[in-house]
């Protein structure tokens, strides 16, 4: 029997190092949370972490909004979903996650919150929970997964997967390294001559993509359009000749990230054909993996959409992401024409664990498939770790990865917490040269996850969560 006995919420502020614009907003300062979470698990204490940054106008995309207001939500639903688990007792991790998701659901239809909002605080607590239950039980992630200690009940989320369990469709082994697909803002330089002199950032990271390619050996990468057609297809012209030039052998692929851009239908493929036309782009095209939520929330899973996709048959593979907020999201999105989803843990990872089986079960009859690694500048030795834990499990191979981008590594994190990702995960980190505090260790365009993948949910050890705020909740 699993019950929550208490929790505690930890939050601190971090700065950008460089602005980050993704659609309507454009980010230089959040507050980055770790939720602490003690559960009995049938009979023992053991404690559970989750930790993810709070960016506002990606859970709401309401551009009349205040960043302050939707930050606030964010610990709002994160809060009301520890109040709700205190009166969960279950058998199983995934019949808790189960019961808490129906709780925090209805509360959130209640008050009109977007599901997207509503179950971010279910999947904090749900990170906690897979974290405690895998300490209690001296489990990894992939074990857990394999053996179904978690007690997943497949069929209960989508009835095609009855009778199977995790291990029938996820990869037996998960991936020791994982390329990391760089993150192309909206804003972010291409090369110095984006620069202005103050812009300049003297930390020690490449700041500019030609520098970001040199350094971190990338291959993969996810840029970033919003239907500004004159300037997408000048950046693009722009990266392609960067690309040529920087990937021998054209040894890269990437993603389009359409930003919920389009409201009308008919008008993204309009866009995209243009885009795929124009001459100087030509030799991007057969690198193109997918194109991730061109099209608003708000229509992105209507009739009119489908109708969109069957009249554009030459299309590339599009996912959703955004639009993925319930668990009838995927089976909807394919329904319509689509082709997968992404996973970020602020998601959900059981809800992923299911899509990723519904996925693996569509691509056994060769139908086209996309699981996708998303990212929400992920930072830190929590819920970085606890990202590229279940990316992997799920065989994710290319995941986006901003946050060492965005971010100076991990240096605004307290002391405690510098020292433990080194010390446990010396692979995944390393001591940028002349600053001292970690960095995410990025060579070859890929990351290693050997310390991530034996520790039980990515981070190994005890870290140390002194010098942050501190208030129990629930």
């Amino acid at each position: 029997m699993i019950t929550l006995r208490s929790a505690e919420l930890f939050t601190f502020d971090l700065r950008l190092r460089m602005p980050f614009r993704y659609g309507i907003a454009t980010l230089t300062e959040l507050p980055h949370a770790i939720l602490r979470v003690t559960f009995e698990i049938d009979g023992k204490i053991c404690a559970g972490l989750a930790a993810d940054n709070l960016p506002p106008k990606w859970f709401t995309k309401d551009p009349a909004r205040r960043p302050a207001d939707e930050i606030a939500e964010l610990i709002a639903v994160t809060r009301t979903a520890v109040g709700h688990a205190r009166t969960v007792r279950a058998a199983t991790p995934f019949a808790f996650w189960h019961a808490l998701h129906e709780a925090q659901t209805v509360w959130g239809n209640r008050i009109q919150l977007p599901p997207l909002l509503t179950n971010f605080g279910t999947s904090m607590v749900e990170r906690a929970l897979i974290d405690a239950f895998c300490r209690a039980k001296g489990a990894t992630l992939a074990g857990a997964l394999q053996q179904n200690l978690f007690g997943i009940e497949l069929g209960e989320s989508q009835a095609v997967l009855a009778g199977t369990a995790p291990r029938d469709w996820l990869p037996a082994a998960p991936p020791t390294e994982i390329f990391a697909r760089h993150t192309v803002g909206l804003s972010d330089p291409i090369d110095a001559s984006d620069l202005a002199a103050g812009d300049r950032v003297a930390d020690g990271l490449p700041q500019t993509l030609v520098e970001c390619v040199r350094f971190y050996g990338l291959r993969h990468f996810k840029i970033k359009i919003n239907g500004e057609v004159a300037r997408d297809r000048d950046r693009l012209a722009r990266m392609a000749a960067l690309f040529a030039a920087e990937c021998p052998d054209g040894d890269f692929s990437f993603t389009l990230d359409g930003n919920e851009s389009f409201r009308d239908a008919a008008a993204f493929p309009e866009v995209a054909r243009g885009l795929f036309a124009a001459p100087e782009l030509r030799a991007l095209w057969p690198r193109l993996w997918f194109i991730e939520q061109p099209w608003h929330r708000d229509v992105a899973l209507t009739p009119a959409v489908g109708a969109a996709l069957r009249a554009w048959p030459e299309r590339p593979p599009i996912i959703i992401d955004e639009s993925d907020a319930e668990s009838s999201s995927l089976p909807m999105a394919l329904e319509l024409g689509y082709a997968g989803t992404s996973h970020k843990n602020c998601k959900g990872v059981f809800k992923s664990v299911v899509n990723a089986c519904l996925l693996a079960r569509r691509r056994a009859t060769g139908a086209p498939t996309v699981l996708s690694g998303e990212d929400l500048t992920n930072v830190g030795p929590i819920g970085l770790v606890q990202d590229l834990a279940a990316q992997a499990v799920l065989g994710v191979t290319s995941v986006e990865r901003n946050g060492h981008h965005y971010f100076a590594g991990l240096s605004q994190f307290p002391a405690g917490l510098q020292s433990h990702a080194l010390a446990h995960h010396g692979d995944l980190f390393t001591r940028l040269e002349g600053a001292g505090w970690p960095r995410v260790n990025v060579r070859a365009g890929q990351v290693a996850l050997g310390s991530v993948l034996r520790a039980p949910f990515g981070y190994a050890g005890e870290p140390d969560l002194t010098g942050m705020a501190r208030e129990e909740i629930g």
